[in-house]
C-alpha cells in the first residue's frame, strides 16, 4: 500500500492533462475572439460597399 501511495503521489500524468485542458480552452477562447473581430470587420466592410453601390447611378 505504501508503494501505491508513493507512486500515486509522484505520478504527474494528471498535472499534464490539466495543463493541456487549460491550454486548449485558452486557444478556443482566443479563436472565438478573433473570429468575432473578423466577423464585425467584414460586416462593416460589406455595409460600406453596399452604401457605395447604392449611390452609383443605374442605366
Amino acid at each position: 500500500m505504501r508503494k501505491f501511495i508513493e507512486k500515486f503521489r509522484n505520478d504527474e500524468d494528471g498535472a499534464v492533462t490539466v495543463d493541456f485542458v487549460v491550454l486548449t480552452a485558452a486557444i478556443v477562447v482566443l479563436g472565438l475572439a478573433v473570429g468575432g473581430a473578423i466577423s464585425r470587420g467584414a460586416e462593416g466592410l460589406a455595409n460600406d460597399i453596399e452604401a457605395e453601390l447604392d449611390g452609383m447611378p443605374t442605366n
